[in-house]
């Protein structure tokens, strides 16, 4: 099925429902006085979006807008999981005082109008929609950083994230135009069609490959591309923080398998991917999973912010997630997407953990998590080791089984020293949890030591989400099949 723009409108519905929202939250806005009401609006318009996205998965696959835009499950997880991501933080930030401080309309405006980025990101057959969708994206996102009012050290975050998007979206467009200049066209189905018949300079091939990585990497955040996180999530309001950890990471991997699987790879009938020869960019990824796992964790060992060592996680666990493009497979593939699902409800966990903490001490240091288990309500200490330790992969929690499938995948295709390196790796991240833990349940507290209370909404927020870490690393067999579901690429 190949749509042009009339046809294509027809299977277009949630991103209609998502720019309206964001249409009638400026509106309210003007008006109404109670503001929190804007985020109330926000959610239930993105869960209108999510049912209509929904209802599309009894749609035929195919490419819309001349192209442009691919309707398949593959978008179409990547549109539910950057819903979720966008109604959890929402919710977040109903419960955040540093929230509270912001001008909601625009907030809540501009969280929506990055989610559509991520919609579009996650259907793109054609690198201009690519580019388009990642710029939409990173531009409310360095907006978003900078959003605390008179906070340098908000400013000082969205001027990195500027300035790192920046070049690296200068060296993926970069190598766009080679693609271009090689190939004669930005279309993935034509680019796969003219790289396999033809015979393009396998160097030069390689080059711009490396580039167009250098744009997907940064959203990913995977070294060398990975500078800019540590500041921008220490920096950013921690609800955005949250979302940036999430959804951003789950919309450049959607771009980046997109690209480089069903454009520029082929599935052969044993269910692994071929790439083109001579353009060796798995043992690139190779490398560079192993370099961003071994560098966040061991950057993490030293940090006292919790906001910053959750950043140097967050490099550490895309250095896991990559691991399952580097095998080839569709069972690596597979992992990918299930350990998304995971990392998504396991890190917006802890950063609510956050949320309640610094809501009540101001604090975002290690040192002020002290005692926190014998400060008032024990449910965000019981709630944080459930989610630091199913970060570290111990069972029976969700994150085990994530990195389970990750790993089998990986010794599956006999990449055993990659698969050595990650086991090492989670090892090593067990000291810096671990850490934390020791600090919220041995460590008494002081007098001076701030009561922690949970409101309504965070304590159920709170209470899902541990819920969620807890059933799906039991019983996980509906999560495996909904994301072997999902890997079906619409190609033509």
């Amino acid at each position: 099925m190949d749509l042009d723009n009339i046809a294509s409108l027809e299977y277009f519905l949630p991103e209609f429902i998502l720019a309206g929202t964001i249409l009638l939250v400026i509106v309210l806005d003007l008006g109404i006085k109670n503001k929190r009401a804007l985020a109330l609006v926000s959610i239930v318009g993105c869960l209108c979006s999510f049912s209509a996205t929904v209802h599309l998965y009894g749609a035929p696959g195919g490419l819309m807008f001349h192209r442009m835009m691919a309707l398949d499950h593959f978008s179409l997880f990547f549109k539910l999981v950057t819903l979720s991501a966008t109604i959890l933080v929402l919710w977040m930030s109903l419960g955040s005082r540093e929230v509270a401080t912001l001008h909601q309309g625009e907030y809540a405006a501009l969280l929506l109008s990055s989610a559509l980025g991520m919609f579009f990101m996650a259907s793109a057959t054609n690198l201009l929609m690519a580019y388009l969708a990642l710029e939409m994206v990173s531009i409310t996102s360095y907006i978003l950083t900078g959003f605390l009012p008179r906070n340098r050290r908000s400013s000082e975050a969205a001027l990195k994230y500027l300035i790192y998007g920046a070049v690296a979206s200068g060296a993926m467009i970069y190598g766009m135009s080679w693609i271009f200049g090689m190939t004669g066209s930005l279309d993935y189905g034509q680019l796969h069609a003219t790289l396999f018949q033809g015979n393009p300079n396998r160097l030069a091939l390689f080059i711009a490959f490396v580039l167009i990585l250098a744009g997907f990497g940064y959203k990913i955040v995977f070294v060398p591309f990975h500078m800019w996180s540590p500041d921008v999530y220490q920096g950013a309001p921690t609800p955005f923080t949250a979302f940036l950890s999430v959804a951003s990471n789950a919309a450049g991997v959607a771009i980046l398998l997109r690209f480089f699987f069903p454009a520029v790879s082929q599935l052969g009938p044993d269910g692994n991917w071929r790439f083109l020869s001579g353009v060796e960019w798995p043992q690139f990824l190779l490398v560079v999973s192993m370099i961003t796992m071994t560098l966040g964790n061991l950057s993490a060992l030293s940090q006292q912010n919790l906001k910053r060592m959750l950043a140097y996680s967050g490099i550490a666990h895309a250095g896991y997630i990559l691991m399952g493009a580097v095998v080839l497979s569709n069972d690596g593939l597979q992992a990918m997407l299930f350990y998304i699902v995971v990392y998504l409800i396991m890190n917006l966990g802890a950063f609510l953990v956050v949320v309640v903490v610094a809501n009540a001490t101001g604090k975002e240091e290690i040192e002020g998590y002290r005692g926190l288990a014998w400060r008032g309500s024990a449910m965000p200490a019981i709630a944080m080791a459930i989610f630091l330790f199913s970060l570290t992969g111990l069972p029976p929690l969700a994150g085990f089984v994530g990195k389970f499938f990750l790993f089998a995948a990986v010794i599956k295709q006999q990449f055993y020293l990659l698969a050595i390196v990650a086991v090492a790796n989670s090892v090593i991240s067990l000291y810096y949890y671990a850490r934390v833990v020791k600090v919220m349940f041995l460590d008494f507290p002081e007098p001076s030591d701030s009561t922690i209370e949970l409101d309504p909404s965070s304590a159920t927020l709170l209470g899902l989400l541990s819920v969620m870490t807890l059933v799906l690393g039991i019983y996980w067999g509906p999560l495996v099949s909904f994301t072997k579901q999902s890997l079906q690429f619409f190609t033509n």
